[in-house]
């Protein structure tokens, strides 16, 4: 990343960011622009730049913040309407430290109103166009951030990642995105979606830029007691007990491109190379021609380097989806309740009584998405249909990390692309709920077990669109996970 100099102002930085935001401002990135916020900080940045004093590893790099973190800076919507109007009297702790290593928010980014979508057409504001073909979507929840990255706007932005909301708007504008392992960042001061699978993730152009951004916003939030202690800036970065992961030793496969000293994926490995499974059940007709030959091309990659392919059956997994959408709407409808006109927000003038005020403020102000996955989170919670829906999915949700547990006592590293087509055109799936669904069939599985993925570029089709694929590893394998990414460039 750069970072600022006397040579490369901050302040310089910062407005060569605005001013590309204002430029690309027709693809609908962003909520809401922090000009005067973001050069008073650049400002205040520089000097002390010139005083000679000591400056954070961020210190004038401009970033986005997807519109569902809090911060005190413009308003904290969700891409909503019911939140229009909302100014943070906190701020989320990812932002904090982020900001705390001189980071510049220079605006909020666009996103399905909630993070509830899969195109970032669900948003009050309108759609973010994708960044190499305006005609089609940018992918969501997290469309703006990854727009924003793609086109060069920013060095980095915010994600949230609950299905695939970083991975596949990642995918769809051909950079990296990353869900690491649940916990790893705290959630704290970030607007809920569905509590058990909620991640802070990130968007970037390379490896060695989420490297850093992940060293520097994982560990412990008393804040967040779901959050695990900061495993990723410690030597070993394995689940406890796994005895099977290593941190790094030299490489001994001889000379040559890649015979300097590499991570050490596996302790079973008598040199550097690693073990990476294929799922057997994810290629298939119904997957994209362009994106199965863009994994075939990573395989063919992978073993000219001297990395091992394993085959992998996971049957478990074709019931990830039902299970995702059985389980999330069940706790965003949870999360959702605290959205009445009467705290903060939106609220509606139609209402003579507080009954009256809740129905028309909430139908007023949530998405047509929203208020289906409020009616099926709480028809799946109703006396009667709790053991048939939601019960069943929650064991269909421990028999899928069993199987990533299974599967990860054979391999280091799993490849799968991340959704079974590129960018689709605008408008094309909105009214069919089920088909939008279904582009998430790759991806849930992931947040269901709480396991690390990260999204890498892979090509593009032959009309010029973004081809991606998710690398995954186990629990606490994420810095690992971008280490091994450098093998698949």
């Amino acid at each position: 990343m750069k970072i600022a100099n006397k040579k490369v102002t901050a302040e310089r930085l910062v407005r060569d960011a605005l001013e590309k935001a204002k430029h690309f401002e027709d693809y609908h990135i962003f909520t809401f622009l922090n000009e005067e916020g973001a050069l008073k900080k650049a400002r205040e940045i520089d000097k002390r730049i010139a005083r000679g004093e000591k400056v954070g590893r961020l210190a004038g790099v401009p970033y986005a913040l997807k519109d569902n973190f809090l911060s005190p800076e413009g308003e904290t919507t969700a891409s909503a309407h019911i939140l229009q109007g909302f100014n943070s009297p906190v701020t989320a702790t990812s932002v904090a430290k982020l900001e705390a290593e001189g980071a510049i928010m220079i605006g909020r980014t666009n996103l399905d109103a909630f993070a509830h979508g899969s195109s970032t057409e669900n948003s009050y504001f309108g759609p973010t166009l994708n960044s190499h073909d305006k005609q089609r979507v940018a992918g969501g929840s997290s469309g703006g951030s990854a727009v924003a990255v793609a086109l060069d706007i920013v060095e980095f932005a915010t994600g949230t990642d609950t299905g695939g909301s970083v991975r596949q708007p990642a995918s769809f504008n051909g950079i990296y995105g990353l869900k690491p392992t649940y916990g790893t960042i705290s959630r704290y001061g970030v607007v809920a979606m569905a509590s058990s699978t909620d991640c802070i993730g990130f968007f970037t152009k390379t490896p060695e830029d989420m490297d850093l951004l992940m060293s520097i916003a994982s560990g412990q939030d008393p804040k967040d007691m779901t959050t695990l202690p900061d495993y990723y800036n410690t030597e070993a970065s394995a689940e406890s007990g796994d005895s099977r992961l290593a941190p790094s030793r030299p490489s001994s496969r001889g000379s040559g491109a890649h015979s300097a000293p590499v991570v050490a994926y596996g302790l079973e490995s008598p040199n550097s190379c690693a073990r990476v499974g294929i799922i057997k059940d994810f290629d298939n007709d119904s997957v994209h021609p362009e994106i199965r030959k863009a994994l075939k091309n990573k395989v063919e990659l992978l073993k000219s380097k001297g990395h091992e392919i394993v085959e992998l059956e996971m049957p478990a997994l074709k019931y990830g989806l039902a299970a995702y959408y059985i389980l999330v709407p069940a706790e965003l409808c949870s999360n959702l309740s605290r959205h009445d006109g009467v705290r903060y927000g939106f609220r509606s003038e139609k209402s003579k009584d507080l009954d009256a005020l809740y129905e028309n403020t909430r139908n007023e102000g949530f998405m047509p998405e929203n208020k289906r996955r409020i009616m099926i989170g709480n028809f799946v919670l109703s006396s009667g249909f709790y053991d048939a829906y939601f019960l069943k999915a929650a064991k269909a949700r421990t028999l899928i990390v069993k199987e990533y547990e299974k599967a990860f006592s054979k391999v280091d590293f799993i490849l799968t692309p991340v959704s079974p087509n590129p960018a689709f055109k605008l408008g094309e799936k909105v009214d069919d709920p089920v088909a939008m669904y279904l582009e998430d069939v790759m991806s849930v599985s992931l947040n269901l077990a709480g396991v690390a993925g990260l999204a890498i570029p892979a090509g593009e089709t032959k009309e010029g669109l973004p081809l991606g694929l998710q690398l995954v590893g186990p629990r606490r394998s994420d810095k690992r996970l971008i280490e091994f990414s450098k093998e698949l460039i």
